[in-house]
């Protein structure tokens, strides 16, 4: 490997994120937070809960950071005869779409300019994460969110608890000032996973991504449907993206939507 591949953008998101982790976690333990008279008092259970939900939080980070979103395979494949019922359940009214750099885009991919790859089921690009949400990686994400969010919320708890304000003001931003910090930064962040891990829960309930609901204006096979085609309830939607039921590609879903709803217009009009 080079020696400036280092110093690329997804290292260096990954190393700090890493590096502010336990930063953070560092701090709780070193100031007299609750955190820390637990381990004095012998009561070690609690500290070494939010120490395993601190690694399993940043262990989902790099799994979600690191590995393959969903990318389209642009290698040629061996063309095979199309099975009549296969066919049959495609209707031609879905438009065809092609990608100007990879020249295949399936239903609901998305070219993502950072990766300079089409992703599958496409989200949004995270530089957080230095990595796009797709289809293999989303269900991993929401879960990282929730982890991240409890992780959050105790932290803030326990650097308020290690806070003490009946001091003067010189003697106690020496001694509460990184503390303090901590809390905002917490605080701050506790939030923005707090509105995510909401909107991704109402996302994946109806069954859309980031990218289809800011832009379904603009996207061809949303703006033929006077609802979201992939839309199959609330049980089936969370069924189908935590555990891949019922299978099959989204061009599939699609075309059972079109003969639902061409099924309730033939029997309305009888």
């Amino acid at each position: 490997m080079a020696p400036w591949a280092l110093l690329s953008p997804g290292v260096l998101v990954r190393t700090g994120h890493t590096v502010l982790t336990w930063g953070i976690t560092l701090v709780l333990f070193l100031h007299n937070t609750a955190l820390r008279q637990w381990e004095e008092q012998g009561e070690l259970l609690l500290p070494l809960t939010f120490l395993l939900l601190v690694l399993g939080s940043l262990l989902l980070y790099l799994a979600v950071s690191l590995m393959d979103p969903g990318y389209v395979n642009i290698q040629p494949q061996p063309q095979e005869e199309a099975k009549e019922e296969q066919t049959a359940m495609v209707p031609q009214a879905i438009p065809l779409r092609r990608c100007r750099y990879c020249m295949v885009l399936p239903l609901r991919a998305r070219h993502c300019r950072e990766c300079r790859r089409c992703v599958r089921r496409y989200d949004h690009h995270c530089p957080w994460m230095e990595n796009c949400v797709g289809e293999r990686n989303h269900p991993l994400f929401v879960a990282y969110l929730a982890l991240q969010l409890v992780v959050l919320l105790w932290g803030t708890y326990l650097a308020w608890s290690g806070l003490r304000f009946f001091q003067p003001w010189g003697l106690w931003l020496r001694s509460n000032g990184l503390l303090f910090a901590t809390f905002l930064l917490l605080s701050l962040f506790s939030m923005v996973a707090g509105l995510l891990l909401a909107s991704h829960l109402y996302l994946v309930a109806s069954n859309t991504t980031t990218w289809e609901f800011v832009s379904s204006h603009r996207i061809a096979y949303l703006r033929q449907r006077p609802g979201n085609p992939f839309d199959h309830g609330l049980t089936r939607n969370l069924a189908h993206f935590f555990c891949g039921w019922p299978s099959g590609s989204w061009e599939t879903l699609w075309a059972e939507e079109e003969e639902e709803e061409e099924g309730e217009g033939s029997s309305q009009a009888v």
